[in-house]
């Protein structure tokens, strides 16, 4: 059995419940834990699971990511660009394929107010232009770019054109109940088929994309649902400690003088189907405080695993990914369906310690 632990700690930055830059002492601290199996292994297996976060952020700080594989052998693989971390793990043939990996988090709601900004950020920090770049399902020319240059005409800065394109998506978008997983975040389809259906990694990938095209950077970010909302929204939480099928893909931009600026046009769409009673209209006062409060803020019951795209797992026979937010496995006769449960299972729970364990840093 290989088991190591990583420790990162992030730089504190503002963040609150409500929109202001205004620190919040009301850090929360999650133990997250995955276990994988593979059920039908043949030959040497490999499992791929996303670790928690790796890159400073002001709304999560990464205390630990330990893993355990019996038999085999597990390393975290960590990539910068994407803030990916990656907790590869190889199991010979005869040795039951299952890996566990546990992390500890803690998490603050983070909020940016457009209208009284807090600091002044860096107009071009380094990597920056990272988040610009087209990737194989996030294009930005073609009917991106046409798209783009019609929902932000007429604005007259980087704040209005990335208001533009959040309502434009949470108007035109809808969620479908019927994807699997959450989607694929193929917005060249979505805009090419006119059909503008899917789940959170298809709307919030739309944003991305659109806001690159604009000229704006901006990135998807990567993760799972950990806890209850406390704000209202009970189908913007989890209701168990189970949050095996709770992934889900949110999104930031970057504007000048504001720096990264939370959003998640998907998660209006989902009050909007499912916040009982459900169906309810655009103009309805919950799915209009939804629409107001996700423009430039996050409630954190939810854990971050990266920004990445493209996703090459290493020692892979497979293709890259388009995005890793769920397990990955091979065998020797190639990638499995990591959603089917008949030959690959896994679990996910989450719960919060008690008492809350205050991150400590430096600038804290």
């Amino acid at each position: 059995m290989k088991r190591r632990d990583f420790l990162r700690s992030a730089a504190l930055a503002p963040a609150g419940l409500t929109l202001s830059n205004a620190a919040s002492a009301a850090w929360r601290t999650f133990e997250v834990t995955t276990r994988v199996e593979v059920l039908a292994p043949a030959g040497p297996t490999r499992l791929w699971l996303p670790a928690s976060l790796i890159a400073p952020a002001p709304f999560q700080k990464t205390l630990s990511n330990r893993f355990h594989a019996p038999g085999g052998t597990a390393r975290l693989v960590v990539s910068a660009p994407g803030a990916l971390g990656i907790v590869a793990a190889v199991f010979p043939s005869g040795v039951p394929p299952v890996l566990t990996l546990t992390s500890r988090v803690a998490t603050r709601n983070f909020a940016v107010n457009p209208a009284a900004p807090a600091h002044n950020p860096p107009r071009n920090p380094p990597g920056l232009e990272d988040f610009l770049r087209p990737t194989r399902l996030l294009p930005t020319d073609g009917i991106v770019k046409a798209t783009a240059a019609r929902i932000t005409r007429g604005a007259n800065s980087d704040l209005a054109k990335a208001r533009a394109i959040y309502d434009w998506i949470v108007e035109n978008t809808v969620r479908d109940p019927k994807t699997r997983g959450c989607g694929r975040g193929d917005i060249r389809f979505l805009l090419e088929s006119g059909d503008l259906s899917g789940k959170c990694a298809d709307i919030n990938a739309l944003y991305v994309g659109l806001a690159r095209a604009a000229g704006l950077p901006a990135r998807d970010v990567y993760g799972l649902r950990i806890a209850p909302s406390q704000l209202g929204f009970q189908s913007l939480g989890v209701s168990s400690p189970n949050v095996t099928k709770a992934q889900h893909c949110r999104a930031e931009v970057y504007l000048t003088g504001l720096g990264w600026v939370p959003v998640d046009p998907a998660d209006v769409r989902k009050v909007i189907l499912e916040e009982p009673p459900g169906n309810r209209p655009l103009d309805d006062p919950l799915v209009q405080r939804a629409r107001a409060r996700l423009f430039g803020a996050w409630e954190m019951n939810w854990m971050a695993y990266n920004f990445a795209h493209d996703v090459t797992l290493p020692g892979a026979s497979g293709p890259p990914l388009p995005f890793f937010m769920y397990p990955q496995a091979e065998t020797a006769h190639g990638r499995l369906d990591s959603l089917d449960p008949d030959t690959f299972r896994y679990e996910i729970t989450a719960r919060e310690i008690s008492p809350p364990l205050t991150p400590r840093h430096p600038d804290a």
